[in-house]
Parts: C-alpha cells; structure tokens; sequence
C-alpha cells in the first residue's frame, strides 16, 4: 500500500439493500431523494477508508483496491471532501486509500459503502464532530444511500424538501429479524450507467411520478411487515417495488436495462419456489445481481438452490450489519 505515514483516520462501513427503493431526486446537487426508503445494512460486506490530511499536497489523492483513482471518480470524491473542508474551516487536501470485500459497480451498494466510510473518517480526520445524524446528511452528499449504511440494522432514509431534512435514522436493530441477503452474482463488470446518472434520468420515465406518489403505500406495507416479521406480506411488496423501480428505468430516455438473461431467470425461479411454500424474495438494485431475502433458517438451502441456477457465478451471504464506525482515530496512527 505505502500511500500513506502515518494513517490519520480509518473507518468501515457497509453496504445495504434498499427494500424500499430510492430511486430519483428532487434536487440532484444535493441528493435529496425523490422518496423516501427503508434498508437493512449487510453484515459481511464492508469497505474500509483510511485518510491522512497532507499540507503538501495541490489535490486529493486516492487509491481504491490498490489502483490509483483519477476522472471524474476522483472528483466526486474531491466535490464531496470540499463539503467538508467548507464545514471545517479547514484547507488540507487528503490522501485516501480504500479497500472493498465485495464486487464494486455492480448493484450491491458499493457507493453507499464508500461514501459512508468516507464520511466517518473525515468527520474524524477534519474535526468536524457531527452526529450519527448529521454524518448521515453529510454521507447522502456523495451517495444518497450511503446515508443509510451511517447505521446498522434496518435503516429508513427521510426524503426531506431541504437539507436539513434528508436524514437517515435507524428503526429496528440488527437483531429484530434473523433475515439473510443471499446476493446472487451474475455478472462483476461495472455497469455501464451508475446509479448518479441514473437517477437523474428517472424524471423522464412517464412511471415516475405514479411511483413516487405511491411510495408511502408501499413503505408503510413494509414496516408493518418487518415489525410483525412477516414474511410473506415483506416479500409481496418488496417484489412489487423492485420491479416498479426497473420498470422506470426501462421507461426512462435514454431506457436503463441493468438485467441479464441470469437476472430474469432467477427472478422467475424465486417466485416458483415461493408457489411451492418456500419463505424467499428477490430485489435487485441498480446492476443485474439478484439479492435473494429470506429467514436465516431457510438460507443453507436456498443458497444451495441458486447456486444450481445457470449463470449464478457465486453467492454472498449477508446478515443484518453494523453501523459505519471509526477503527482508527486522528493521532493514533
């Protein structure tokens, strides 16, 4: 690695599943969702950021998976650290190097991650001393999910008119409900459009506004089902959302087609499994990989079954996560 000496700040966090999808905004400079939406954080998974300020760098600098990160990557990055340094008062440029354990580009949430690591470690590294809260307004700057994985367990992510009131919060633990993510990967190629551009192509959808106005519908569905943990009424809706919001990106100019053959496929198994009784749903986010939900005594033999799916290149197994957190204050390194 050797980027960096000595290391600053170092934070993890990790990526979620949106069960209520976020999808659009209503203002695209600061992220403010279309709608609002509700997740759980996937244990397992995770991507770690370390940070040093250097007075003598010009610019950011970044390292992702030991490759060096420049284009418009490294802008966002730098865009979002601005935000930051505006808040703080303070000048230094950073060196940034982060490692993932997960595909990254590919629909798991990878931003959300990243951008919720970073914002820990920053938060530490400049000064600022925001609360879970505010840590989570300043996440949703770089990736709007990222507010989300501020937190662990299930996640709800306020849609707001104004900054101030676009905030993620935590609803239940990570120990509610014994559900697992079993993503299916189909494909590890970084799509072609990511989820920034997207969502600005989602008000060009005829679909969008009926999907939006119907959102509270949807959500308040959701909540009742993973308060009374039931997983029937949880699979029902988060299928129909998963494919409302697939139905506006194919509906959009240009259209958005993120499955695969794969992707339909297993789609199309989960809902024969579920016709014979077995407790599993499927959600896709923005990339072809199928996240697969289902109670944790059923996962040993679901994951069996995708695996045996043509075109299935291998499986990861989530459990509800933790929040994002600091491993490494200023100073300690």
């Amino acid at each position: 690695m050797g980027l960096m000496t000595p290391i600053a700040t170092e934070a993890i966090a990790s990526p979620n599943i949106a069960l209520i999808k976020y999808w659009g905004n209503r203002d695209h400079e600061l992220r403010l969702p279309a709608n609002d939406s509700l997740s759980m954080t996937l244990g397992g998974l995770e991507t770690r950021v370390r940070m040093a300020l250097d007075p003598a760098l010009d610019a950011d600098r970044m390292v992702a998976d030991s490759r060096p990160i420049t284009g418009e990557p490294l802008e966002r990055v730098s865009r979002f650290l601005q935000i930051v340094r505006q808040l703080s008062g303070r000048r230094e440029y950073a060196s940034i190097e982060t490692w993932s354990n997960f595909p990254q580009g590919v629909g798991i949430a990878s931003s959300a991650a990243a951008f919720a690591a970073l914002a820990v470690a920053a938060d530490a590294a400049y000064g600022l001393g925001l609360d879970r809260k505010s840590l989570s307004r300043l996440a949703r700057r770089g990736s709007g999910s990222a507010a989300r994985s501020v937190f662990g367990g299930f996640v709800r992510l306020r849609s707001g008119q104004e900054d101030a009131a676009a905030f993620a919060e935590p609803i239940l633990g990570a120990g509610h409900w014994g559900l697992v993510d079993l993503i299916a990967i189909v494909s590890t190629s970084p799509k072609e459009v990511g989820s920034s551009k997207g969502h600005r192509l989602a008000e060009t959808s005829p679909l969008q506004k009926a999907r939006v106005e119907d959102t509270p519908r949807r959500f308040d569905l959701c909540m009742h089902a993973l308060l009374a943990r039931d997983f029937q009424r949880l699979a029902t809706i988060v299928q129909q959302d998963s494919d409302l919001m697939h139905a506006v990106m194919m509906t959009s100019t240009p259209p958005l087609h993120y499955w695969e053959p794969a992707t339909l496929a297993i789609m199309k198994t989960v809902l024969a499994w579920q016709a014979q009784g077995l407790q599993v749903a499927y959600t896709v986010d923005a990339g072809p990989n199928v996240h697969c939900l289902c109670p944790a005594a059923h996962a040993e033999e679901i994951q069996a079954r995708l695996q045996a799916i043509p075109g299935v290149q291998t499986i990861l197994c989530c459990h509800p996560g933790q929040e994002a957190r600091l491993l490494i204050r200023p100073g300690a390194g």
